[in-house]
């Protein structure tokens, strides 16, 4: 282990991040959870095991997120903290996506989204609902993907962008041929 305080190795693993090498990225996140957890600041230490699951997430390594992020959602419910409870639920869905675990995956983002509303984390929810929609169209249920993707665009600030997402979304589809 090293002497570096745990803000200074979460702060190496962030650069790590930044310049994407995600390896060495969530190598120095586990590094720094362990720092944290040795000085007493458990939500901190859970808090670099979600970064570290970004991370391996990142560099295709779902199994080992899968294992970094698990029991975190818990530690930040158990304190009450919603937004991060939300935050850990995503990347549980995400590494559960890459394993294709797509009932499980669904699961976890639906409870992400469910949390993080209202906690102003709008970019992170409509990250979200987009991945759960990915998720809904992957297990052939095409109605729940149009609406975690409706409620993603309604997520997004106000653009033009958006405004045209809303309108094509409300667009009723039709078949090739059809009248």
């Amino acid at each position: 282990m090293t002497s570096l305080a745990p803000e200074t190795l979460a702060e190496q693993a962030r650069m790590a991040y930044a310049a994407e090498d995600y390896q060495e990225a969530a190598r120095l996140f586990a590094i720094a959870s362990k720092a944290f957890q040795a000085a007493g600041r458990p939500l901190d230490a859970a808090e670099m095991q979600n970064n570290r699951s970004v991370a391996l997430v990142q560099a295709g390594a779902y199994a080992e997120a899968l294992e970094a992020v698990q029991g975190t959602p818990e530690i930040f419910a158990a304190a009450g903290d919603t937004r991060r409870q939300g935050l850990a639920l995503g990347n549980l869905g995400s590494a559960l996506e890459g394993l294709k675990r797509w009932q499980e995956a669904a699961e976890a983002y639906q409870q992400a989204a469910a949390l993080l509303e209202g906690t102003g984390e709008r970019a992170a929810r409509a990250a979200v609902l987009q991945a759960l929609s990915h998720v809904r169209l992957r297990v052939n249920d095409p109605v729940e993907a149009l609406i975690a993707m409706q409620e993603a665009v309604d997520e997004q600030p106000r653009s033009l962008k958006r405004t045209l997402l809303k309108r094509l979304l409300k667009t009723p589809f039709r078949l090739v041929g059809g009248r």
